[in-house]
């Protein structure tokens, strides 16, 4: 029996116990989910709710009465061993092994479907992360997102939405002003231009872009004249730049849908468009030669400027656009990841929202990150070899691989610094977070290939009341928590909890490793109990499976 299916049964009881008159209650008071939890100490039983507490003021009864029917009713099921009422009302329920041992069935029938739910079907979600300008290699906070962003993604499908991962690609500003005059510099033998990009991959692009014209038959840049030639290194360089940043995000097991280009806002008129559908809703005035944005009517600390003066679209133009795009081409809900040093963008953002008619929080859903840091040997990783002022994306997986990185970067909530310690993750210890659950992984099929060699198979059947013991019980009551934690990580946006849920089976699995045994000592002959045992191991195996593929990361065989 499942949390899930427990749940219905207690509601059912419910039902059933006011349909029969022996509680006050009308079919609308009783929740339409009840809530079952594990319970913090195992002697309490194998789960526990509260939801007598909860309809004691509408049944009019002390909880503690409300608790005896519920308790006296579940007590006539097959699949319920014990039921106590506890404190001010509490329901601890101990499952029959047979009940709880149907749970390693579940799992292995529904296989990779597992933790899988409908909960946001019908729902389009557009999910929008990285996003880092083309003038550089993705640093460590693009990798961050890349990691979160990818696996928020996993999740929210996992419930059943429609999911648009879309990279916003910042080719319309300064900054690639900046980039072309910092590739030409780079070509002619100069220094950067103060406010321009250093570090080697100015010159392998610089070198590149030079290299690619003379194959084409086409004039070296550094011959033309000046305002050309930044031309020339801008069209080449900023497609080589991106063509990087998509592969690497690609070997990064970070894919997108949509590859948005703001330029493409001004080129197609969306910028004029946008801002007519405020106007038409009389959210926008001029003043002082300028287009403004009445922002100030939802809570934003002033309006914002949309066309300046000079005639030309601030870049706020652009968010206003491309937020509208996100909607008009779907979107239910815009999601954005973003770095802790657009916090204070936050309030503009939610007040263009809600001038739209949306609801912020809903339509429009910011989820702003923090800081990493590199550590090894205790001190910070200050510098990259390749970007020279930054640490990257490739600096992190050339120390630790794909795997370690993704991870590493998802197991903290995004809203708190990170502190990555090479060494700790290059380490094959329970220590390291990642080796501790992919081993258990590794070791569950080791089990279930030592099983094969001593004859213990599936095939033979499945007695779940062999599952019997408190391992048993324990390691059934962890698998059990996979699709609860599924669902409120997707809706909290918070797909830390995976690693964390995976950390808690793994410590779970490799406990029970050593207490339970799936293969026969020595001439022993195969029991119902090795067997149903194998069927155990082989859900973990399946859930960590699922887990670590929400993740992105991959469950190795061996180890």
């Amino acid at each position: 029996m499942t949390p899930e299916e427990l749940a219905a049964l207690i509601r059912t009881t419910l039902v059933q116990a006011a349909r029969d008159g022996q509680l006050a209650l009308e079919a609308g008071d009783i929740p339409p989910a009840v809530a079952v939890e594990r319970p913090r100490t195992r002697d309490h039983g194998d789960w526990s709710t509260n939801v007598a507490m909860q309809l004691a003021k509408k049944a009019h009864a002390a909880p503690r009465d409300i608790a005896a029917v519920i308790a006296d009713r579940l007590l006539a099921d097959d699949g319920i061993d014990e039921v106590d009422v506890a404190g001010p009302g509490f329901i601890n329920i101990r499952l029959a092994a047979a009940s709880a041992g149907e749970l390693a069935r579940t799992i292995l029938q529904a296989g990779p479907a597992f933790g899988a739910n409908d909960a946001l079907a019908g729902t389009h979600v557009n999910l929008e992360y990285v996003s880092a300008n083309p003038t550089g290699p993705v640093h460590l906070g693009g990798a961050r997102w890349a990691a979160v962003g990818d696996s928020l993604a996993r999740l929210i499908a996992a419930c059943g939405a429609e999911v648009t991962r879309e990279y916003y690609f910042n080719d319309h500003g300064s900054q690639i002003d900046r980039f072309a005059r910092s590739l030409y510099a780079r070509a002619m033998g100069r220094e950067a231009p103060e406010d321009g990009y250093g570090g080697q991959y100015i010159a392998d692009i610089a070198a590149q872009v030079r290299g690619d014209a003379l194959a084409a038959g086409e004039p070296d840049p550094v011959t033309l004249p000046e305002a050309d030639a930044v031309e020339a290194f801008r069209a080449r360089g900023v497609d080589l730049m991106f063509d990087e940043i998509k592969q690497r995000l690609h070997d990064f097991r970070s894919d997108f849908d949509v590859f948005f280009h703001e330029q493409s806002l001004h080129d197609s008129g969306a910028v004029t468009r946008a801002i007519q559908v405020l106007r038409d809703r009389g959210e926008v005035f001029d003043a002082d030669g300028a287009v403004w944005l009445r922002t100030t009517d939802y809570g934003d600390d002033k309006d914002r400027v949309l066309i300046k003066s000079d005639g030309q679209a601030a870049y706020f133009a652009a968010d206003v656009a491309y937020y509208l795009d996100k909607r008009q081409r779907g979107a239910d809900a815009a999601i954005y990841l973003l770095g802790a040093d657009h916090h204070g963008y936050i309030g503009r953002m939610m007040a263009m929202c809600e001038a739209f008619g949306d609801t912020p929080g809903v339509n429009m859903q910011i989820l702003i990150g923090q800081m990493v840091n590199l550590m090894r040997n205790g001190e910070p990783v200050r510098m990259s070899k390749r970007a020279g002022t930054i640490v990257t994306l490739d600096d992190l997986v050339d120390a630790v691989g794909v795997d370690a990185a993704r991870y590493s970067l998802v197991r903290v909530s995004m809203d708190s610094n990170l502190d990555i310690d090479l060494d700790l993750l290059t380490s094959r210890t329970n220590d390291n977070p990642v080796y501790y659950v992919q081993y258990a992984h590794a070791r569950s099929r080791n089990v279930a290939r030592n099983a094969a060699e001593h004859g213990v198979a599936r095939e033979a059947g499945f007695d779940p009341s062999a599952l019997d013991s408190p391992a048993d019980a324990d390691l059934l009551g962890v698998l059990a928590q996979f699709p609860a934690m599924v669902a409120q990580a997707a809706k909290l946006r918070e797909p830390h909890r995976v690693a964390r849920y995976l950390e808690q089976l793994a410590s779970a699995y490799h406990t029970w490793y050593g207490q339970c045994r799936v293969t026969p000592r020595g001439e022993e002959p195969v029991t119902p109990g090795h067997i149903a045992r194998l069927w155990l191991n082989d859900a973990v195996s399946q859930v960590l499976r699922n887990g670590l593929g929400l993740l992105g990361v991959q469950a190795p065989e061996r180890m």
